[in-house]
């Protein structure tokens, strides 16, 4: 136990570092909180009684990582309500289906042409399809975009890839691991996580007034622990019928958002949500051995490149269909550029069914410079999106702009 108390105390004072480096250099704290915990870990030596290896806290560590993605996505479905997702529906289901379609085809060309057997192709194309939802909700919430017009679609968005990871897993896990996986398995699977979600949706519409009535409770401390209770129960049981944790947390959220308690939720979720988000990102540098990385540097660049246009031409196409400008579009299309946990899981499913070893490698380094380089692209959207303006023209500069040049 003390061994453990003082590593969770090490690991705590290595996240404070990177968060007060971020703040002098007024730079998102992902990838200083990634890069930390990649560089200690179990690769990392030992110096005197500072063990930087967190052998005895790694599962604890872990465990309050999954604590914060489910924070991160219960605030952002705070910071929404179900109505506006309800009058955007139409435009997410078009613009799900072509961030997918889109990203699953340049997934499945690039390993294929670069000649992979069919296994290792559909692993690779699934590490590179879906976005990172906690790298995502966290970007959101630090540029202070969640108000944003384009911020409802890249929600559904997030909503839309968790539908076709059900599919895609299932399916894939059968087909590599050699479990049965039927058409009307896979089917069930994704009924249920429709039904799931759509049930969420009611409630949120219909049981308001309802809930009211329960939340009206006047103790800060009981109403806390009522909220928690209800969002950690909420992300187990979602777990159990196969729909992610994290998207049980986001369903939750928008349902308290409809409810007068909202605001206050959000004011007293607000230090968990950063405190153990932070956790998470060191955690999920922890996993990554910086000795392992090399071999699959030029098959990582190529795939960087490929979901940055892939995403960049996605954001463009999904928000013109939902009538957004073309600021907006770029910003959906910087704002899902990053990778995350869904990557890892399938290279950990590949390695498991015996597939190339350079999977994980490959998925490792993937991962991590699209954590890095997916934040500082949303920040810089402005930039990014004035000079591809300058390119295309997609808007004309203003009367006052012009008298003046």
């Amino acid at each position: 136990m003390d061994h453990l108390v003082f590593e969770v105390g090490t690991a705590l004072v290595l996240v404070a570092i990177a968060a007060l480096i971020a703040s002098k250099l007024n730079f998102s704290i992902i990838p200083f909180l990634i890069l930390v915990g990649m560089i200690v870990g179990p690769h990392a030596p030992q110096i005197g009684i500072i063990n930087l290896r967190f052998i005895h806290s790694a599962e604890l560590i872990e465990f309050l990582g999954r604590i914060g993605i489910l924070f991160l996505l219960f605030y952002l479905g705070l910071e929404f309500s179900t109505s506006k997702l309800i009058r955007s529906g139409k435009s997410i289901l078009i613009g799900g289906s072509v961030y997918i379609g889109i990203n699953l085809t340049l997934g499945l060309l690039y390993p294929l042409i670069l000649g992979f057997p069919l296994k290792e192709t559909l692993i690779i194309a699934g590490i590179i399809t879906v976005s990172s939802s906690a790298i995502v909700a966290k970007v959101l919430v630090d540029l202070r975009r969640t108000g944003n017009s384009e911020t409802e679609l890249i929600l559904g968005i997030i909503m839309f890839e968790d539908i076709f990871l059900a599919v895609y897993l299932s399916t894939i896990s059968g087909l590599i691991l050699g479990e049965s996986s039927s058409l009307v398995g896979t089917m069930i699977s994704v009924l249920i996580s429709l039904g799931y979600m759509l049930l969420f949706f009611i409630i949120a519409r219909k049981a308001a007034p309802l809930l009211n009535k329960l939340l009206k409770i006047s103790s800060d401390e009981i109403f806390i622990i009522v909220i928690f209770a209800t969002l950690f129960f909420i992300a187990g049981f979602s777990e159990t019928i196969h729909v992610a944790e994290a998207i049980g947390a986001l369903l939750l959220g928008l349902v308290y958002s409809e409810t007068d308690q909202a605001e206050r939720m959000e004011h007293l979720v607000i230090p968990f949500r950063d405190f153990f988000g932070a956790i998470f990102f060191f955690s999920f540098g922890l996993s990554i051995d910086p000795m392992k990385l090399g071999g699959a540097v030029w098959l990582t660049l190529g795939a960087v490149l490929i979901t940055i246009i892939g995403n960049f031409v996605a954001g463009q196409i999904a928000g013109k269909i939902a009538g957004l400008s073309h600021k907006a579009s770029t910003n959906i299309g910087l704002t899902i550029v990053s990778r995350g946990e869904f990557s890892i899981i399938m290279a950990n499913l590949g390695i498991a069914g015996g597939l190339m070893p350079i999977l994980q490698p490959f998925s490792a380094l993937y991962v991590l410079i699209l954590a890095i380089l997916g934040p500082i692209l949303t920040k810089e959207s402005k930039v990014i999106f004035s000079f591809l303006n300058r390119i295309f023209k997609w808007q004309k500069p203003s009367l006052s702009k012009q008298q003046k040049s």
